[in-house]
């Protein structure tokens, strides 16, 4: 029997780490840059920007072609994970927030703006 990796890479709208992974702190997590994930079997996936969850699950985001982050993780745990979706909807908040911001600093270079937990 063949066995097949669990790691899977999702499509996101994400574009820039370095404002994902300070949306990620701003949540109370630690990412780390570069990096890779291990997946089923000894798979494994190299990734832009890593995360470990409070429950020891890991996430990673890896730049397509595109020049999106696309988010690569192991559905099958994941799947499990009841707090999943509502960190997802809470990073994809945080993200938006912190990227609206910056983009408001460009046309006002003078404003001072702070980013708040």
């Amino acid at each position: 029997m063949v066995s097949m990796s669990h790691l899977s890479i999702l499509p996101t709208v994400l574009r820039d780490a370095e404002c994902l992974a300070a949306s990620l702190v701003a949540l109370g997590l630690s990412p780390r840059l570069g990096g890779e994930l291990k997946g089923f079997g000894g798979e494994r996936r190299s990734v832009a920007l890593r995360v470990t969850l409070p429950d020891g699950l890991c996430l990673g985001w890896s730049t397509a072609s595109d020049g999106s982050l696309a988010l690569v993780a192991d559905l099958q745990r994941l799947s499990r994970s009841a707090d999943l979706e509502a960190f997802l909807a809470r990073l994809g908040r945080a993200y938006a927030a912190r990227e609206a911001l910056e983009a408001a600093k460009l046309h006002l270079p003078d404003a001072v703006v702070r980013i708040g937990a």
